[in-house]
């Protein structure tokens, strides 16, 4: 799974050049969960998933807690979430994954986004077959043994956990991001440098270098849209 952790740091550290624009879109979806449940992260999961994922990309307070205040005063903007599925140069694999209060104005910018980057749009289910949903937990300080023992004291499972560039990455099924996180606190573990619910590619390609060239300017023109949350793909994108 290494390369896939690669595209993680990757995704990560192409984000931190971008800060006004990562936090604007935690902040839409902050709102959005806190919204749809109890603003409260202790009684509404996935405000507290997102409130996790936020810290380790160093969101201010002051950012969440505007975003949990609208939603008490009862905002009355709504998001929709909408996935988008298509395919990059070289027959490439990509995920779109948005909150859109205006779905038609989405769905022309992501079609024109992959017309306009050697790439089409495909139909739902097109492209997701071939990733699975899942939780990436990453810690540092502790062994990979160390991390392994925590969780089976635990009785957590997880796909897998590997030791990578100094950082222990737990994948796990997508319902137990929770469990397993609750078991490294319990373990005094406070601090993730990675906390994400992501859609991994069962498979990960290379790419010649004209054609990666223009796959990264696709997904830097999809992450640029305002409407865009998330986006995962298939190809390895290296150190």
């Amino acid at each position: 799974m290494g390369r896939k952790w690669n595209n993680i740091k990757e995704k990560k550290a192409s984000k931190d050049k971008q800060t006004s624009r990562i936090y604007a879109k935690f902040g839409r979806e902050i709102y959005v969960a806190a919204k749809q449940g109890e603003p409260d992260p202790e009684s509404n999961q996935s405000l507290k998933f997102v409130l996790e994922r936020a810290k380790t990309y160093s969101v201010p307070k002051h950012i969440v807690d505007r975003a949990i205040e609208k939603a008490k005063g009862g905002g009355d903007e709504n998001f929709d979430e909408i996935r988008y599925e298509g395919f990059g140069p070289n027959g490439s694999m990509v995920i779109v994954d948005t909150l859109t209060n205006n779905v038609n104005r989405t769905a022309a910018d992501v079609r024109a986004s992959f017309g306009k980057n050697g790439g089409n749009l495909g139909v739902n289910g097109s492209v997701s077959y071939m990733f699975d949903a899942t939780a990436v937990i990453g810690v540092e300080g502790k062994s990979a043994d160390d991390v392994l023992e925590i969780l089976m004291e635990a009785d957590v499972d997880a796909r897998d956990i590997l030791e990578e560039d100094g950082v222990v990455i737990v994948y796990a099924e997508p319902d137990q991001f929770h469990v397993v996180q609750e078991a490294l606190k319990q373990a005094g573990i406070e601090e993730f440098s990675v906390a994400e619910l992501t859609m991994l590619a069962q498979n990960d390609i290379e790419l010649p270098a004209d054609a990666q060239e223009q796959f990264e300017k696709l997904i830097d023109v999809l992450e640029d849209l305002e409407d865009v949350q998330q986006v995962y793909h298939n190809v390895d994108l290296g150190e």
